[in-house]
């Protein structure tokens, strides 16, 4: 439909080209011979225009591929582009038309500039129209956003409003963001996207066992939040089709919403991290939470099984933190009181070294 709007326009512009250009002919001394006989200076006028006509109407297709080549290639590279980012843009498109209209005034002198300077101007409307359509939802959720932000001046003395946290599919499945919830840390609306529900759906339905058991815990984890947490649940329902993969919807969701990922997801924290989206990881929270343990402080322990090195022994506190010690094989089984030597922090938590009260 828009190729043939193009075309009949073009077509249009080559009558009118025609007309002035034969107009602009008959004034010259090599056509004298036109003047004074009507029937030969209208069909002069005549011809011309249709010349031109048929010309721009040939060559029409060629413009109009020029003008969808110009356009998917702002299209592709603007849908890289957040709803904010878009918005200033506008603004530099805005003072752009402004500076080619001062340059336009000289264009106008001409009629070969002014009908450059028109399909100009219809060719940045039909692209700002176009990506205003395909950019619709992100600019809706922005100005959302901060009509929400202006309702909200009047609470800034109690405290500005959280932020939305949106749930990641593998946060979902872990369970422990319901616990965390239920102590009341997490504050804000907790945004479940409609397409982390279809992942946990797919899961459910796998033929895989544990699969689909890690699915069904998953959705019944939802079902618990809704129901037994006084916390606001939101269901987005919308999705961005052109981006294929769920992470990187979540952060973009993130971005629109102007929230926080919740995940325990190590890749995607690094990523959000990179696109500078926050993210709140419940890995990083469950060993900030851990006791603190100096060393020459006593513990009771029980001895469950053999370390890596000759003689020593393992254990573990309640919260999951391996204690290693030292001579403690031949303890297997039992319990007993040690000391701390050191503490070892790694990628996977902390780490204890411990030797027998009685050896020290």
């Amino acid at each position: 439909m828009l190729k043939k709007i193009l075309r009949g326009f073009f077509t249009a512009i080559g009558f009118v080209i025609g007309f002035f250009v034969g107009n602009s002919l008959l004034k010259t001394q090599y056509l004298m011979m036109f003047k004074g006989n009507t029937l030969r200076t209208v069909s002069f006028l005549v011809f011309s225009t249709l010349l031109f006509g048929l010309i721009l109407f040939l060559i029409s297709p060629w413009i109009n591929n020029l003008i969808i080549k110009v356009v998917d290639y702002i299209e592709k590279n603007m849908q890289k582009l957040t709803a904010s980012e878009i918005i200033f843009g506008a603004g530099g498109a805005i003072i752009a038309l402004i500076i080619s209209s001062l340059i336009g005034s000289v264009l106008n002198t001409t009629l070969v500039g002014k009908i450059i300077f028109a399909i100009l101007n219809i060719i940045m409307a039909v692209i700002g129209a176009d990506i205003a359509v395909k950019k619709r939802e992100d600019i809706m959720s922005f100005f959302m956003n901060l009509k929400k932000v202006s309702s909200n001046k009047d609470k800034k003395s109690k405290g500005s409003k959280a932020e939305p946290k949106v749930l990641d599919t593998s946060v979902i499945i872990d369970g422990r963001i319901f616990d965390i919830c239920q102590t009341g840390f997490i504050e804000g609306t907790l945004i479940i996207p409609n397409f982390v529900l279809e992942e946990l759906r797919h899961i459910a339905d796998s033929s895989d066992g544990l699969k689909r058991n890690r699915g069904r815990r998953g959705l019944d984890i939802l079902n618990k939040i809704q129901k037994e947490l006084n916390i606001e649940v939101q269901i987005w329902e919308k999705d961005f089709p052109e981006i294929a993969e769920v992470d990187s919807k979540l952060l973009k969701l993130a971005q629109v919403l102007g929230g926080k990922v919740i995940t325990n997801d190590y890749n995607l924290n690094k990523v959000a991290e990179f696109q500078g989206v926050p993210v709140l990881n419940i890995n990083e929270l469950a060993n900030a939470i851990k006791p603190v343990v100096l060393p020459g402080e006593e513990m009771t322990i029980q001895v469950v099984k053999d370390g890596k090195e000759s003689g020593q022994g393992i254990a573990y506190l309640d919260d999951g933190t391996m204690i290693v010690v030292e001579g403690g094989r031949k303890y297997m089984g039992e319990v007993i009181d040690v000391i701390v030597t050191s503490v070892l922090q790694t990628a996977a938590g902390r780490m204890i070294f411990a030797k027998q009260k009685d050896s020290i």
